[in-house]
């Protein structure tokens, strides 16, 4: 027996590695504990009990700081029910997070191509549509049904490539509109100067958004030939004022679920430029930060939908129209933009958490690719890896 085969024997975890846009999602399909009860639930157990699994995938010296994955969870209530075929955790560098676009995008596509009933029980569930060579999958993500529409070739058994995956949103809804968030002195940035206070946005597409325009930040030349560690020094420092905020705080409040009650991201956005693809509207380009100051390098789909809301309302878009949404990276090689369009408008999103909500469903398109297959393994006494680790914390 060799040391691979030695290894695996010891435990290994199972992932496949995909890319959305240069955004990374590992797929962790294999050796991730078992865990029980309700997707949410199922949440709380993996945050309680096994977040060092998550490092030690995430973080180095498997990963790095804006790693990105996706635990297949096969069990869930909707599954149960018959509305999801599969469901899924989604993980960054510092937890768990409600709704990720650009991993639901990697997902369709590796759940149509795996055969692996120990890893989709309900894969011969899914039924082709050979006349449009296309197969629906919906996933059970935290924030509640994403149906995912996936190319397939002809004989409806692979997914695609060439053409982009799209999905259906939850409800999609804007919170606050236009907040005037004061910034005192000690928050402030070089750039913002002696401005007072911004404008700020917070939208709903699956997690809550703060968005804000790049030049409110007091950046004049927008996300076009700007100084990257300076925009993130500013939002570093504005994401843990808006954290604080109590208006902000107010619209954070899902009516659902306190669970999804949280700042996930600030979302910096230039309206102004964007790579187009043909068939949309217009473009407009966007820089999130997320989780423990992640950049999303794509152009993130759950704020895709939040920005989508929160254009129509403030009717600048209409049900139907298609818009572009960019990261740095789609701009720069001109492919990999995400396009959106609203497809169902005036859903009520109700509960005992906050008043009553009306929300839109987006449909969102973009395509992912494979990277790679890899099998993680821990040896004993590796202390250094057990739970991986950040360089920058290191040196504390």
């Amino acid at each position: 027996m060799d040391v691979a085969q030695q290894l695996e024997q010891n435990g290994a975890i199972k992932c496949i590695d995909m890319h959305t846009t240069g955004e990374s999602t590992r797929i962790i399909y294999s050796g991730f504990p078992r865990l029980t009860g309700t997707l949410l639930e199922q949440r709380d157990q993996a945050k309680s009990q096994y977040d060092n699994i998550r490092k030690r995938l995430m973080l180095e010296p498997r990963g790095h700081s804006d790693m990105y994955g996706a635990i297949i969870i096969p069990e869930t209530e909707l599954v149960h029910s018959g509305e999801a075929h599969i469901g899924t955790l989604f993980t960054h560098n510092s937890g768990f997070s409600t709704m990720c676009g650009h991993a639901t995008i990697a997902l369709g596509r590796f759940l149509v191509d795996t055969h692996d009933l120990t890893v989709f029980p309900r894969r011969n569930d899914l039924k082709p549509d050979l006349a449009a060579r296309e197969v629906k999958v919906n996933i059970h993500a935290p924030c509640g049904l994403v149906r995912v529409t996936v190319p397939t070739t002809e004989d409806g058994q692979k997914s695609d490539p060439s053409r982009p995956v799209r999905f259906l949103s939850t409800p999609a809804y804007c919170a606050a509109t236009n907040l005037q968030v004061p910034i005192p002195a000690e928050v402030r940035w070089p750039e913002l100067g002696d401005k007072a206070s911004i404008e700020v946005d917070i939208s709903y597409g699956g997690a809550f958004y703060a968005l804000v325009d790049i030049h409110e930040l007091g950046f004049s030349t927008g996300l076009r030939n700007f100084n990257l560690d300076s925009v993130t020094f500013a939002v570093k420092k504005l994401k843990r004022h808006l954290e604080t905020d109590p208006q902000v705080r107010k619209a954070l409040q899902h009516p659902e679920e306190e669970r999804l009650s949280f700042l996930y991201s600030v979302m910096v956005v230039d309206h102004e430029i964007g790579f187009k693809p043909d068939g949309v509207s217009g473009a407009e380009t966007g820089l999130c930060y997320f989780a423990g100051d992640q950049i999303d390098r794509s152009p993130t789909g759950s704020c895709v939908a939040a920005r989508m809301a929160l254009a129509h309302e403030k009717k600048l878009r209409v049900k139907g129209e298609s818009w572009a949404y960019n990261s740095l990276v789609s701009n720069y090689f001109n492919t990999g933009a995400f396009t959106a369009a609203i497809v169902e408008e005036g859903i009520p999103i109700e509960g005992q958490n906050s008043e009553t909500r009306y929300g839109v469903v987006i449909h969102v398109q973009g395509s992912a690719y494979y990277t790679g297959a890899l099998s993680f393994v821990i040896e004993k006494n590796d202390l250094i890896s057990e739970s991986g680790f950040v360089l920058q914390n290191c040196t504390q």
